[in-house]
């Protein structure tokens, strides 16, 4: 548990191939079903205050409470995904700690001297922020907000978790829309 969020609800995985990796989670660590989205809808993307379209796969699956995301790029937007790949890493890039008031949230972590580096929102009342703490690889922190359809969805996904028999390795994101 951190003090200043609460418990990590997601490991973030930078990955070079995202279908190999769900084939490897799901195969050899027994970890499913993966919920993939070949192109994530993020809109109002920003790094570093400029605004940019980001084209990113990502598939989430969970292991018991814990959420795990595979992220691979897809064009050239700046992102800290990008940066971690060019500074020669890969595997873990972040932790997120999920929020139902975000802007409270993020206005005590402002106050408390973090500093906001990458943001954007995926569905209505599904925003994210990524922030500057990048000390050691794996120690970005996001903060992102479950309190619209993102946050049905990451509870459809830990239901099919439970007691996933091996089938059916790869899913499509449900349509955020319909949440």
């Amino acid at each position: 548990m951190s003090r200043f969020f609460g418990e990590i609800r997601q490991a973030g995985y930078v990955v070079d191939d995202i279908e190999k990796a769900m084939d490897y989670w799901s195969r050899e660590l027994g970890i499913g079903p993966w919920f993939y989205n070949p192109r994530v809808p993020i809109v109002n993307y920003h790094y570093r205050g400029k605004a940019y379209e980001p084209h990113n796969s990502v598939a989430l699956a969970n292991s018991g409470p814990l959420q795990m995301e595979l992220i691979q790029i897809r064009n050239d937007a700046p992102s800290m995904y990008a940066d971690f790949l060019k500074a020669g890493h890969k595997g873990l890039q972040h932790v997120a700690y999920w929020t139902e008031d975000y802007d409270a949230d993020l206005s005590r972590l402002e106050a408390e001297g973090f500093k906001p580096v990458m943001s954007g929102e995926v569905g209505a009342r599904g925003r994210f922020v990524y922030f500057d703490t990048e000390y050691h690889p794996g120690t970005v922190i996001e903060l992102s907000e479950v309190a619209g359809p993102k946050g049905k969805m990451f509870d459809l996904i830990r239901a099919a978790a439970k007691g996933w028999d091996g089938r059916d390795p790869v899913r499509p994101f449900p349509d955020l829309t319909k949440l």
